[in-house]
């Protein structure tokens, strides 16, 4: 079964439908610049809607300790979604004993990781195009071709321009067996769409890898 990941829940709405839908990971992201950013309270708030359930993932960009610290102290959460600060990754793990997930931007064959980069998982994105304010939640697709005969040195998930209509064909065209999503179930920048994320999980969880 594919796993699927809500990124950037921002409202009750939004987080409600991805708990009804079967989402496997419900994000929160922790970067100011995105028109998703919550606060630890915001996040927190959230997360009490039901009693455990998903596991939270929060993202953070260039993070410090003292930030990931902060926003813990808060929202507890399951897992770190990492841009940037790789060489950080290590001590992250080690300091907060939860799992660190790599964002990876990719545009070409050699942006594929050969290595598993200290994470626990990576995140395959597009690079962000010229101008982007953010490295990810871009909307953007990358040549998915180029997964072909990769050998990924960690479980990994698929990222980037992912909608309810191509996730089934990215998923049969990728082998990926876990997805994450964020503007690709919003009816407008940073608004989530219960219908769309609704839409989006029951596309992904039918769709097989090839």
């Amino acid at each position: 079964m594919i796993a699927v990941k809500i990124c950037g829940l921002n409202a009750p709405e939004a987080f409600d439908a991805a708990l009804d839908a079967g989402a496997d990971y419900l994000g929160f992201v922790f970067f100011p610049a995105s028109p998703r950013y919550v606060t630890p309270d915001m996040a927190a708030t959230l997360s009490r809607r039901t009693k455990g359930g998903p596991p939270r993932v929060g993202l953070f960009v260039n993070p410090t300790a003292e930030m990931i610290e902060q926003v813990l102290a808060t929202a507890p959460l399951d897992a770190l979604q990492i841009y940037g600060a790789r060489d950080r990754i290590a001590a992250f793990k080690a300091q907060f004993g939860l799992p660190v997930w790599a964002a990876v931007g990719v545009s070409t064959r050699a942006d594929l990781p050969a290595t598993p980069l200290d994470a626990d998982r990576l995140v395959l994105e597009a690079k962000p195009p010229a101008g982007a304010t953010r490295p990810g939640g871009n909307a953007t697709t990358f040549d998915w071709s180029i997964l072909l005969g990769w050998r990924a040195p960690t479980p990994w998930l698929l990222a980037g321009g992912l909608t309810p209509d191509n996730v089934a064909t990215a998923i049969r065209d990728t082998g990926a067996v876990a997805v994450d999503v964020s503007s690709g179930v919003e009816s407008a920048r940073g608004v989530k769409d219960p219908a769309m994320i609704h839409r989006f999980i029951a596309a992904a969880k039918a769709a097989a890898p090839a």
